[in-house]
């Protein structure tokens, strides 16, 4: 039976009620307070999800901000690694793993570092693909999992190949003998682009697409200990009216609240430069609704207040762009060959900066900023990326540098040999990154800040519909300590309009 061998010091009939009960009890004593009523639920979900003797258990977790989800899951960590049961914790993204991992209290990986793998393919070159699930009765965690897609995905020329992270995700787990899944996420963030819905927090598509034993539970009540935070106090009005649909301009408040205020252009630069100083340049982060304005954004933070001039220095922040599977394969110390999109680095070092091809590239000497025990590494990266209004360099470009690098090794003679040659060229594998001081939403998801200035932007009247509540909402929640609303229109606040 699942878990009799694992959990010690339970009942020795795990199906019992009794054992359900005694768990429930472990459970609410690893909480720093007293549960509310929804948490409460969720510890009876969560006890039912772990000793039920059905296959393919997964347990849904829905909770909106400050409803206490990330201590109740830091709760079944702690209680589950007291009992000994063996537990994976999993994010979309470094940051998010990071997160989890601080609220969590043990490590946490991306879900893209567990279950990928590279292997060398019959021709000699590096192909992906799902790694083998070796692990036996573990529970796998997943937060963030609003963030979890259903597109696939391939590397330039068709090099990585897979249906979908989420499909992935499931074959992954379940391969695994009897393990088990906790999704955990909130359904008014925004969800991955593309999409209408969060797919994997959609419980009908789970049990019907991946033939799962599904439960859910959706955490609403506002913990009582944050009931005094502005930020949550206006996140849980959006998320009221992204339930209702309003429509027109979203309802804020300031009140007397500390931790929110409205901020003019012309006090930004001040405002940064003083939280620099109080938080430290990579605590802090600007979110606006476009890649261009997230462009201006940072060049005006190098130039303005860190005083650089050259496209890359040493203490540049930034973040990747588009998975890369070639630089850290020869690197020793990194468990993965993986820098996926969503990454961020810091710049230790400018080792050259050289033109090839029509385009800007320069060598670096980089380090992961969410996994400071890794060791650095030297790197490629393509400047172009900085600077394009899209997410990352546009197909056509990528497609006419790949003509290019062609021309190269045209001497090779077959179109196999060229290709394997164009792979393996460091300017066409150069990393695709931008800056990280100023981001769009979806690049911020995922992650938390102490400080965070959300841009209003460009706003017309026909373009407050539900989507930009949830943008809205998803941006607010990026902060921990902090938010500042920049150039936000009168209409938000009634309480100065009326």
């Amino acid at each position: 039976m699942y878990l009799r061998h694992e959990l010690k010091n339970m009942p020795q009939n795990p199906d019992s009620s009794s054992a359900i009960e005694q768990f429930e009890d472990r459970l609410a004593g690893h909480f720093p307070h007293e549960p509310t009523s929804g948490q409460g639920r969720l510890i009876h979900a969560f006890s039912r999800f772990l000793f039920s003797p059905q296959p393919r258990c997964t347990l849904i977790v829905r909770g909106y901000a400050g409803t206490g989800k990330t201590t109740s899951i830091g709760a079944f960590v702690r209680a589950l690694s007291e009992l000994g049961a063996p537990t994976e914790l999993l994010a979309p993204t470094g940051r998010a793993a990071k997160v989890m991992q601080t609220y969590a209290g043990r490590s946490a990986s991306t879900i893209h570092r567990e279950i990928y793998r590279s292997v060398r393919s019959k021709d000699g070159s590096t192909a992906y693909g799902l790694a083998p699930n070796l692990k036996e009765r573990a529970i796998f965690i997943v937060d963030e999992a609003s963030m979890i897609g259903e597109s696939g995905g391939a590397s330039d020329k068709g090099n990585f190949q897979y249906r979908s992270l989420l499909d992935d995700l499931m074959e992954y787990v379940f391969n695994g003998e009897d393990c088990r899944l906790v999704l955990v996420g909130d359904d008014a963030q925004l969800p991955p682009v593309g999409h209408a819905e969060s797919p994997a927090l959609n419980e009908d598509r789970l049990r019907r697409d991946f033939n799962l034993t599904v439960a859910t539970i959706r955490l609403t009540d506002v913990v009582r200990q944050e009931l005094d935070s502005g930020i949550l106090f206006n996140a849980h009005e959006l998320r009221l009216q992204i339930d209702a649909k309003t429509e027109g301009f979203p309802q804020m408040s300031l009140g007397s609240f500390s931790d929110i205020q409205r901020l003019e252009g012309l006090e930004l630069q001040e405002k940064i430069e003083d939280l620099h100083g109080q938080y430290g340049e990579d605590q802090v982060v600007i979110i606006t609704r476009s890649n261009k304005r997230a462009n201006q954004f940072n060049q005006q933070i190098r130039s303005r207040i860190l005083w650089r001039e050259d496209s890359l220095e040493a203490g540049d922040r930034l973040m990747v762009v588009r998975n890369n599977y070639y630089w850290l394969a020869s690197q020793e110390g990194h468990h993965t060959t993986l820098i996926a999109n969503g990454d961020t680095l810091i710049v230790q070092k400018v080792l050259k900066r050289f033109e090839r091809y029509g385009a800007p590239f320069a060598e670096a000497e980089v380090r992961l900023i969410d996994s400071p025990d890794l060791p650095a590494f030297e790197v490629c990266l393509h400047l172009s990326a900085l600077h394009t209004d899209s997410p990352s360099i546009p197909p056509a470009e990528m497609e006419a540098l790949y003509e290019a690098v062609a021309q190269d090794y045209i001497h090779l003679g077959s179109k196999p040999a060229i290709h394997k040659a164009i792979t393996r060229d460091p300017c066409y594998q150069a990393l695709q990154v931008k800056f990280a001081w100023a981001l769009t939403c979806h690049k911020a998801q995922g992650g938390q800040w102490p400080a965070v200035i959300v841009d209003q932007g460009y706003l017309k009247d026909d373009m407050i519909q539900v989507e930009l509540l949830r943008w809205f909402y998803t941006a607010f929640t990026r902060s921990q300590e902090k938010l500042y609303l920049l150039n936000f229109s009168d209409s938000f606040f009634p309480d100065i309009t009326e």
